[in-house]
């Protein structure tokens, strides 16, 4: 099957790669996602080797449970052992001896077939497309703030980035928040926030500092974490969303100093994201960018990382 291989220096195009062998659901890709966390694995995050991608929707070619052929799916991207603490919990996400889809251990969607357990599947509904549906994976992870902040609908909150990731972020804090701010670089990728009635700002003025509730960081760069720290208020909660390859020292004495709360958040429960496609109450259009084929993958990459780019996907 063809697949993109990275071997931990480079992508490679590969023909005849080998489908998954498993008792797990054999998964045909229809559409695969480019995210911030692939290109920072390209650039060393996790020494992953293996086939990246974990946003993707599939259609199912064998599974035991009959049902499940021909169905349209999405899967959450962590896998545990079953058998720890964590998972008794059910935390699979957190289990030690997890392996997780495109980001460790575990081959992922740059492919024409993956696989996965049944439980990590969800049914896709007629009424969202193919393109709509690989934006679940990011959707959940930004529903997951909600899980972990009790929002207050007087809050001033404050996203920073302009990226595919912080678009969902926004629109997500928007259901609970009435005040909400996005803190950006690029004035095209920002259109669309203007046109949806977000407050948007280009850079922080001296007015912004120490004035919001709640700050998300979500840039996916060192210096998101230095604007994050002049924005939130003393006794403030920020949330940090990127994953970077870049190990520079971060200044923590700030958060001491003036007592913030500390939130770090990665995934999140589908179910949430897929109703929230489905009803419409959250729209993914507007990131839409590009599709690629599989072939062209070089191509892709060195597109999704131009500043003006959204959201652009890998179909084999």
């Amino acid at each position: 099957m063809k697949a993109i291989y990275f071997d931990g220096t480079k992508m490679i195009f590969e023909k005849n790669y080998l489908e998954p062998k498993s008792d797990e659901v054999l998964v045909r890709v229809r559409l695969a996602g480019i995210c911030g966390t692939g290109l920072e694995i390209l650039q060393g995050y996790m020494k992953y080797d293996g086939i990246l991608g974990h946003e993707f929707v599939g259609t199912v070619e064998k599974s035991n449970n009959s049902e499940l052929i021909g169905k349209r799916v999405v899967g959450e991207i962590n896998v545990g052992c079953d058998k720890c603490a964590f998972c008794e919990k059910g935390m699979q996400r957190h289990c030690p001896n997890r392996t997780v889809l495109g980001i460790l251990k575990r081959d992922g969607a740059f492919v024409e077939f993956l696989s996965l357990p049944e439980k990590n599947l969800h049914i896709i509904p007629d009424s969202i497309t193919d393109e709509q549906a690989v934006f679940v994976e990011p959707l959940a992870a930004a529903f997951e703030i909600k899980e972990q902040v009790s929002l207050e609908p007087h809050w001033s909150v404050a996203v920073i980035g302009d990226g595919r990731l912080a678009h969902l972020i926004i629109q997500v804090l928007k259901l609970s928040c009435h005040n909400v701010t996005c803190f950006g670089r690029h004035k095209s990728k920002l259109q669309n926030l203007i046109n949806a009635g977000i407050k948007i700002k280009l850079g922080i003025e001296p007015s912004d500092e120490q004035s919001f509730d709640l700050v998300v960081e979500a840039t996916g760069s060192n210096s998101g974490f230095s604007d994050t720290m002049k924005l939130i208020k003393p006794r403030g909660t920020v949330v940090l969303k990127s994953t970077i390859a870049s190990r520079e020292n971060l200044d923590l004495t700030p958060t001491v100093v003036n007592e913030i709360t500390l939130i770090g958040s990665c995934c999140g429960l589908f179910k949430p994201a897929i109703d929230a496609l489905t009803t419409g109450t959250i729209s993914v259009d507007s990131v839409i960018d590009s599709i690629f084929p599989l072939e062209k993958f070089s191509e892709a990459i060195e597109y999704v990382k131009k500043p003006d780019t959204l959201k652009v996907f890998l179909k084999p």
